[in-house]
């Protein structure tokens, strides 16, 4: 599954302007927010499809579930990258998004990211709809253990791996946390301690299905809301895009925040090309 970038395009010359229009179609709404991998670039996560991203093959669930050296692979390269994302803080797009949660205009934030910069930013209601990297579970029984105690496990089998792997120059990080380490063979990682099965990130992989209960808490957000706002998100991915289906079958207006063209802007009120964080500051000094 090779995921491509997106067209480049020019950001929206007016952005002002546009930044005032989203304004005004927010005044006495109250939103619900969809995000994407492009809230997060500033804080230093690489996004997927970004006019400038490079081409990325990501690990399948099939693949990890079904194969002991995927999951060798995706563990020595997670070791490496996850602590990129759990240093990562949240920018200026994370936190205007908490402050209209707390102000009454923004009801819910519905993230596709994994990233938790939405809940370090002060955001609370929060539908993780691909899960985050904060636990490990396994997926026989019901044991969980929390991503930082699951690495203190993975240093301890594998004693000065991500040393040796850093001390070899800069490593890219896609934003899944998956490090683009090229050495894989002999990493060790357990398994459930209690059944003996699979352990795996909560996590929602390429292949797997979002759970019921998770889109059924997002449908739900959308329905009280006043209007959908799709922020740096391509929505390429139909776990993301239905809630924009259903808010235009709906009647409800969507707004759209993105670099780049989306699967959105023919059904969009508005639609602005711009770096997050600039139009949303824009948006909030309209305000």
């Amino acid at each position: 599954m090779a995921w491509a970038p997106a067209e480049p395009t020019e950001p929206d010359a007016d952005l002002t302007v546009r930044a005032a229009v989203l304004a005004e179609l927010m005044r006495g709404r109250r939103a619900v927010v969809l995000t994407g991998a492009g809230v997060s670039t500033g804080s230093g996560i690489p996004d997927y499809r970004g006019p400038h991203s490079p081409q990325r093959t990501p690990m399948t669930y099939g693949q990890f579930v079904s194969d002991p050296d995927f999951r060798q692979r995706y563990w020595a390269r997670n070791h490496v990258g996850w602590r990129h994302m759990e240093r990562a803080e949240p920018n200026r797009t994370h936190e205007i998004l908490a402050e209209w949660e707390r102000s009454g205009r923004v009801a819910g934030v519905i993230t596709q990211n994994v990233d938790m910069l939405h809940l370090k930013a002060g955001s609370r209601n929060i539908i993780d709809l691909h899960g985050n990297y904060g636990s490990v579970s396994c997926i026989s029984c019901t044991y969980t253990i929390n991503r930082w105690a699951f690495d203190d496990q993975l240093s301890a089998l594998n004693p000065g791996f991500r040393e040796r792997v850093i001390s070899r120059g800069a490593i890219e990080v896609a934003p899944d946390a998956d490090a683009l380490v090229g050495d894989t063979d002999g990493f060790a990682f357990p398994d459930c301690p209690v059944c003996g099965g699979i352990l795996k990130p909560a996590i929602v992989y390429f292949g797997e299905n979002v759970p019921r209960t998770r889109v059924g808490a997002a449908r739900a957000l959308v329905d009280a809301a006043d209007l959908v706002l799709a922020v740096g998100t391509s929505l390429t991915v139909q776990s993301g895009y239905r809630f924009i289906r259903q808010a235009t079958d709906s009647g409800r207006p969507v707004a759209v925040v993105n670099r780049g063209t989306t699967r959105a802007h023919g059904a969009a009120s508005i639609t602005i090309d711009g770096e997050c964080s600039e139009v949303l500051a824009l948006v909030d000094a309209a305000l």
